[in-house]
Formats: structure tokens, sequence, C-alpha cells
């Protein structure tokens, strides 16, 4: 039988005992709370801006993928309809919602069709220059030496080369569909990735884990790709975020120009230079798809300053 003094002393083992996993439950639980990720997407959506213009490019990207619903159920024309009986008509005209051209075509119908084209030309350009960019700036970061030599020259080569003039000359010398505009694009803007990756790549690569990883055996491919690659896909986010906004203007340029997408195929790039033709009949024409262009740009700005904001390691909650 327990005696009395047996018995606090019993109780209160049991209650530290209570009190040590309760403590390391709440450890534990503010661990899960304050995973780098986690704390990323609290930053991020505590910034009202950011958040208003991730809500912007949502309903720009929902516009541009549902453009054939708009099409058959909201304007009920397709983007090539003419009525010449029907042209510069203003807005909020029966049937017209936003106008017409010069041509009759519905104003709207053409809008959401060339969001689908000129968000899916820069999409399209913006993945393709992450994939070729993060490569040569993984390898050259991690190999070093004669490997980082080579590539990092070809880069300053590339760089060296006004972009501007470069993309005039390839659609000055060939036919630019969506698909090769986005592969040219893309094919000059990879080169400033590439140097972020290689620096970030070079910081990572001495790192304790990086090291035992080698000791254990893991092979250089599975070392950049399962350790290296996704500790850099941060830099790499913000660096698509602000870059996406360049790329918009860039394809809107060219096809200003008439060496980007050909209509009728609509862009927004395209739209405004057939409007500038026609302006003095209806400035909506130049209006809209410029407005368009603006508010999708300003938006992509205030998200990717967010997400900088927010994947900053060096900031905490």
């Amino acid at each position: 039988m327990q005696t009395a003094g047996e018995s606090d002393t019993t109780r209160g083992a049991a209650s530290a005992e209570l009190r040590t996993a309760e403590r390391a439950q709440r450890l534990q639980d503010i661990g899960k709370r304050r995973t780098y990720m986690g704390m990323a997407w609290r930053r991020f959506r505590h910034n009202k801006l950011a958040m208003i213009g991730a809500a912007i490019m949502i309903f720009m990207v929902v516009v541009a993928l549902g453009a054939d619903f708009i099409s058959e159920y909201i304007t009920h024309h397709a983007p090539s309809d003419q009525s010449l009986a029907n042209a510069y008509l203003p807005i909020g005209s029966p049937d017209y919602i936003l106008g017409s051209d010069d041509l009759g075509r519905d104003t709207l119908t053409r809008l959401v069709y060339g969001a689908r084209m000129s968000l899916g030309i820069a999409g399209m350009s913006i993945i393709m220059a992450m994939t070729f960019g993060a490569a040569v700036g993984v390898i050259a970061g991690y190999y070093g030496r004669w490997a980082d030599s080579l590539l990092m020259r070809f880069v300053d080569m590339m760089l060296s080369i006004p972009t501007l003039f470069l993309l005039l000359l390839v659609a000055t010398l060939w036919s630019l569909g969506p698909w090769t505009l986005a592969l040219v694009i893309a094919g000059v803007a990879w080169v400033t990735l590439s140097r972020l990756v290689r620096g970030e790549v070079m910081s990572i690569r001495n790192r304790d884990y990086i090291e035992a990883a080698a000791v254990v055996g893991a092979s250089d491919w599975r070392i950049m790709s399962r350790h290296i690659l996704p500790n850099a896909a941060p830099i790499m986010i913000v660096w698509a975020s602000l870059t996406v906004p360049a790329l918009i203007l860039t394809e809107a340029a060219l096809s200003f120009l008439g060496l980007g997408v050909q209509p009728p195929t609509p862009t927004w790039g395209n739209m405004l230079s057939n409007a500038q033709r026609v302006w003095s009949h209806s400035a909506a024409l130049v209006i809209l798809p410029g407005l368009a262009i603006y508010i999708t740009v300003f938006a992509i700005n205030l998200l990717g300053n967010g997400l900088r904001d927010a994947l900053d390691p060096r900031l905490t909650d």
C-alpha cells in the first residue's frame, strides 16, 4: 500500500510527464505550422496588393480558357465573323457588348481570344525559358570549371546581342506562328535566369546536406534534381513572375509591328495594330486591348512583388 507521500510523488511524476507530452505536441504543431512554404503562404495572403494581383490573373486565365464558352453562349459571335453593316458599333450596342471593329467583328470575342493567344504565348515562353535557363544554370553552378566557363561565355554572348533587334531579325526572316513565336521569345529570355540559378547553385552546392548526399553515393543527377533544384525554385518562381509581363509586352510589340501572330488570329498586339488605322472612327478599339495589356501586366507585377517578399528566406513571421 502506497503512503500519502508516495502517492503525491506518483501524481507529480504523472503530471510532469503530461506537461512534457503537451509541450512536445505544441512544439511539433509549431514546427508544422512554421514550414518554409507555410510561412511564405501566410506572408503572401497578408499582402493585399499581391492577393488582388492573383485574383485578377486568375480571372484573366479563366476568361482565356473559357473563350469558346463566351463566344458561344454570351457574345454569340466567332472571332472571325464579319458584318460590314455592323462596323464601328459603340460599346453597349445590341449583340455587341463592347462594340465592333472596322469589319464588324465583335470586340469582346476578339479580346477574350486575344487573351488566350497572348497569355498562351507568354506561358509557353516562360516554361521553355525556365526549363533551358535552369538546366544551364544548374550545370554551370554545380560542375564549375570548364563547364561553367563555356556556358557562361555563351550566356555573355547572348546578353551582348540587342534582344529587340534579334527578335525583329528572326520575325522578318520567317513567318512566326504561336509556337515558333513562343520559342523565339524564350530563346532570348532564358539567359538572365541561367545567371541567377548559377549563383544560387554555387551557394548551395557546398552545404552539409549536399556533401552528405554525395558521401552516401547519390549520383550527380539525383543531387541536382532532388536537393539543389528544389532549393533554387523560389528564385526561379520570382524571376518567372517578374518576367512574364515583359514577355506579354514583347509579344504585343511584335504583333503590333506585324511580325508576330498574323490576322485573322486575334492577339492584343495585332488588335492594337489594326486599331491604329481606324482609331478616329472608334477610340474603344485602341483603349480596350491596351487596357487589357495594362491590367494584365500590372496584376502580374503585383503578384511578382508579393511572391518575391513571401519567398524571401530572410523574412520571418
